[in-house]
């Protein structure tokens, strides 16, 4: 199943000094596998953690995780 919103954290990470998925799990209050995993797109993260990266990053939630195209049936579900 495909996440609804990708995601660009290993490029914030480039971005902040070459942050390791290591750095930035212990800045939030997980592992490095679910940071790997939340950046390949396998995991979908709580509204915490969510938020716990933007905020590390110092971006608005909406600059870390970008929503993919919704359309009507994914909303409403097959007819």
């Amino acid at each position: 199943m495909m996440l609804p919103f990708t995601n660009n954290i290993r490029m914030l990470r480039f971005l902040a000094g070459e942050m390791t998925q290591t750095d930035l799990g212990e800045r939030v209050g997980v592992t490095r596998q679910t940071i790997a995993a939340i950046e390949q797109g396998k995991y979908s993260p709580s509204l915490e953690v969510a938020f716990g990266i933007a905020q590390v990053f110092g971006k608005p939630l909406d600059q870390v995780f970008i929503p993919n195209q919704v359309t009507p049936s994914a909303i409403t579900g097959p007819h």
